[in-house]
């Protein structure tokens, strides 16, 4: 499975994106995705979900050669000035996909098919008639369980004391198989856990951050 072909999208003040190699086709997500033939090889793989501008995704990439990179991201200029940033840098091991992570992961990745999920600071939906779209819901935790392999990880990290909450309270309540686990480090930039834009911006701000991870252990 290959990622587009030559794709020259343009945006807002005349210039382009070029997604060659890196934007895969919309048309995956309407099934299961073979990862290995998305990637050419075997090595495990990543998810990003919600890469923005593709910060985090970069550094980590960059740094784990061994390892390949999924990113999903459902604002589509965000997917492709993404897409444009990883291929600029030249990294064969990261694809972008444009699509709803909650249906990839519903519909398209199989099981104890990953290493790591991350989820760094989801869009929160802080009135009480939009938490229904929050990312983090039960069926959904129920879905990243499947995915991951034994040993595999979860790791979230919110701004929105809120949503946390709503986090722990559902990552409580999910079936037997993923016990709590401390925190990673992915970053090794001072003050910093993860090193997304929005990290940036907030530490500026002095806001407070809330971080857990999980590992499938069953």
């Amino acid at each position: 499975m290959r990622a587009n072909s030559p794709k020259h999208l343009r945006q807002r003040g005349g210039k382009t994106w070029d997604t060659t190699g890196v934007l895969l086709d919309e048309a995956l997500a309407t099934g299961p995705v073979d990862l290995e033939a998305v990637f050419g090889n075997t090595h495990p793989v990543e998810v990003e979900i919600g890469t923005g501008k593709g910060t985090f995704l970069l550094a980590r990439s960059q740094a784990r050669k061994d390892l390949n990179f999924l990113g999903i991201e459902y604002a589509g200029a965000y997917c492709r000035y993404a897409a444009d940033r990883f291929r600029r840098h030249g990294l064969p091991n990261v694809r972008m996909l444009h699509a709803d992570a909650g249906h990839v992961f519903r519909v398209c990745l199989a099981p104890r098919s990953l290493l790591r999920v991350h989820v760094y600071f989801p869009d929160p939906w802080p009135k009480r008639r939009h938490r229904r779209r929050r990312l983090i819901q039960p069926a959904f935790i129920t879905d990243v369980r499947r995915a991951l392999r034994i040993g595999g990880q979860l790791i979230i990290v919110s701004d929105h004391m809120d949503y946390f909450r709503q986090i722990r309270r559902v990552l409580a309540a999910a079936p037997p198989g993923l016990a709590t686990l401390p925190m990673p480090k992915m970053t090794d930039a001072d003050g910093q856990l993860v090193g997304t834009n929005f990290e940036r911006k907030y530490i500026a701000e002095g806001r407070v951050f809330y971080a857990t991870a999980r590992l499938r252990y069953r």
